[in-house]
C-alpha cells in the first residue's frame, strides 16, 4: 500500500512551497562536506555545554546527546497565526475544565464527560477540590503536540500539562543555527524565540498570591539525576531565579521559605518540575525525599502558587484527550479550531472490538504513558509483539486508547546518507497567566530513523530549529 506523506518543503507535484524557496536556493549551494562539518561542530558544542538527557531503564548514569538536525523546519506566517488561535482556544478550555472539575463539576453533571473518567482518574487530586488558584489558571505552561497528516491538515496528538519539557532545546537550537549559519538570518525574517524565559518569568510573576507585590520565584527540580535536569538549570539561569531542591525549602505557618545564607526568604511562586506524587510527603507519597513537607497545606492556604497546579495531570491524561473538543464547545461555545486525532476508547465495548480486530493497522497507547513508552505501532510491530499487546489490552482495556497510524508529514533532514525526508511533529509552548502568550514556533522533533514515526528523544528522535516567518513575503 502506497502512503502519501505531506512534505513540508515540496508539494505533491514536486514544486517548492513558497516559504521554502529562499532556503532551498541556499541549501542547493551548500556542499555536503560543509553541512557535515557544521553538524559535527554543533554536536561538539552541545556536548561542551552539556545539552544531554538521561535515559531511564539503561545503565546508571547513561546520558545521550539529543541529535540536532541542521535543516530547519519553516512555517509561514499565516499558518502560524491559525495554529496560534487554535492553541489559545484549546488551552483556555483545558484551564476552564480543570477549574470546573475541582469546583462545580458542571461538565460532569451535564454528562458531557463520564464522571468516573475524571473522578477515578489517578491524576485527579481530591485534595484540590474547592481550592481557588490565582486567576483560575492550572496549566501555566502547556506543551501541545501538533502533527500534520497526509492531506496537510494539522491535528493535536496530545496535550502535555504536567511538567512539559523541551523548551530549552528550542532555544538552544536557535542559538546554534544563528552561530552556524548567520547568513541565513539576514536572508529570512524569522520570528525570535530567545525571549521565552523572560515571558515565562513574567507569566509566573502575574500569578503570585494576592497581596504580593514583588514575588520571589524559584524553580523546583528533582535534582541532577532527572532526565530534564539540563533544562531546569538552563531556565533558572535564564530567568535569574534560584534553582532549588526540596531540601532547600521548608514550610512554617503555611508559608514556604527558602534557606539562604542570609536566613529564610519567603517563596511566592514555585515553578515545579516534579510530579504531584513527590511534592509533599505529608500529603502524597510519604517516601518522597524530593518534595517539601507541608507544601500542600501552604498551597491550599493561598500562600504560594505552584506552576503547574497540583491535579493538572488529569487534563492531559490520554483517556481525557478525546473529550477536549467537547470542552471547547461546553466552556467557550465555539467550534474547535484544531482537530483531535480520531481516537478509540477501549473501555467502550464497540471500540475495543474494533481495535482488537485491527491491531496491525493502529497505534495503541497507555493512557498514562509518556515518552513513547507503553505503546504499540501496529504497522511496525511483529506478530508476537501484537499478540503480547493484545493480551495486555484484554487484561485491562480501560488503560488504553487507540488511534489510526497517521501519515506524519516529513521534512528534508541531514542524515548520514545525505539529505532525506524524515517524519516530525511540533510542540509549541503556551503560557497562561493574566493572559495567554507563546513564542512563535516551538520544538520540532524529528524521527531520525528511516521510516520511523516515533519522534521522542528517548526513542532515537532528534530536534530541528523551527522558523516562523514574520510575514508571508519573508
Amino acid at each position: 500500500m502506497t502512503v502519501n506523506f505531506y512534505n513540508e518543503m515540496v508539494d505533491a507535484e514536486g514544486n517548492l512551497r513558497s516559504h521554502y524557496r529562499a532556503f532551498a536556493d541556499w541549501l542547493a549551494s551548500m556542499p555536503t562536506e560543509r553541512l557535515a562539518r557544521k553538524r559535527a561542530e554543533a554536536d561538539t558544542a552541545f556536548h561542551r555545554v552539556g545539552i544531554t538527557f538521561a535515559v531511564y531503564g539503561e545503565e546508571a548514569g547513561t546520558e545521550r546527546l539529543i541529535p540536532f538536525d541542521i535543516i530547519p523546519r519553516i512555517i509561514p506566517a499565516g499558518e502560524w497565526q491559525a495554529l496560534q488561535a487554535g492553541l489559545w482556544q484549546r488551552v483556555t478550555a483545558l484551564n476552564a475544565f480543570l477549574n470546573d472539575i475541582y469546583h462545580a463539576q458542571e461538565i460532569l453533571r451535564a454528562g458531557f464527560i463520564p464522571s468516573e473518567q475524571v473522578l477515578r482518574n489517578p491524576q485527579f487530586r481530591p485534595e484540590m477540590i474547592g481550592v481557588d488558584v490565582p486567576s483560575g489558571i492550572y496549566a501555566h505552561v502547556a506543551g501541545v503536540d501538533i502533527v500534520r497528516a497526509g492531506g496537510g491538515d494539522s491535528y493535536v496528538l496530545e496535550d502535555n500539562l504536567r511538567v512539559p519539557s523541551g523548551v530549552s532545546y528550542m532555544i538552544e537550537d536557535r542559538k546554534m543555527m544563528m552561530r552556524l549559519f548567520p547568513e541565513l538570518f539576514s536572508r529570512h525574517k524569522i520570528a525570535p524565540v530567545q525571549h521565552y524565559p523572560d515571558m515565562l518569568l513574567e507569566n509566573l510573576r502575574t500569578v503570585a498570591p494576592k497581596g504580593v507585590g514583588d514575588p520571589t520565584v524559584v524553580l523546583l527540580t528533582p535534582g541532577a539525576y532527572n532526565s530534564a535536569y539540563f533544562e531546569h538549570t538552563f531556565l533558572a539561569q535564564q530567568m535569574g531565579v534560584e534553582l532549588v531542591e526540596g531540601r532547600d525549602l521548608f514550610v512554617r505557618d503555611d508559608t514556604v521559605y527558602m534557606r539562604t545564607t542570609q536566613g529564610p526568604q519567603r517563596v511566592d511562586v514555585i515553578y515545579r518540575r516534579l510530579d504531584d506524587d513527590f511534592l509533599d510527603p505529608l500529603a502524597f507519597n510519604k517516601d518522597s525525599m524530593l518534595g517539601v513537607p507541608g507544601l500542600l497545606s501552604a498551597y491550599r492556604a493561598g500562600r504560594v502558587t505552584l506552576a503547574n497546579a497540583i491535579g493538572t495531570g488529569v487534563a492531559d491524561d490520554k483517556s481525557i484527550y478525546p473529550y477536549v473538543p467537547e470542552m471547547i464547545r461546553f466552556y467557550l461555545g465555539e467550534t474547535p479550531l484544531l482537530n483531535n486525532v480520531p481516537t478509540w476508547i477501549l473501555r467502550r465495548p464497540d471500540d475495543l472490538a474494533y481495535v482488537l480486530a485491527h491491531l496491525p493497522e493502529l497505534v495503541v497507547k497507555e493512557v498514562h504513558g509518556a515518552g513513547g513508552y507503553g505503546m504499540l505501532v501496529g504497522p511496525a510491530a511483529s506478530k508476537s509483539e501484537i499478540d503480547d499487546f493484545r493480551a495486555r489490552i484484554l487484561a485491562a482495556p480501560d488503560k488504553y486508547i487507540a488511534q489510526p497510524t497517521l501519515a506524519l508529514s516529513n521534512c528534508p533532514t541531514f542524515v548520514d546518507a545525505g539529505i532525506a525526508p524524515r517524519h516530525l511533529d511540533l510542540r509549541p509552548f503556551v503560557l497562561s497567566g493574566k493572559g495567554i502568550g507563546m513564542v512563535p514556533g516551538g520544538l520540532t522533533r524529528v524521527a531520525l530513523r528511516a521510516g520511523s514515526l516515533v519522534v521522542n528523544s528517548s526513542q532515537g528522535g532528534g530536534t530541528k530549529d523551527t522558523w516562523v516567518l514574520e510575514s508571508e513575503n519573508a
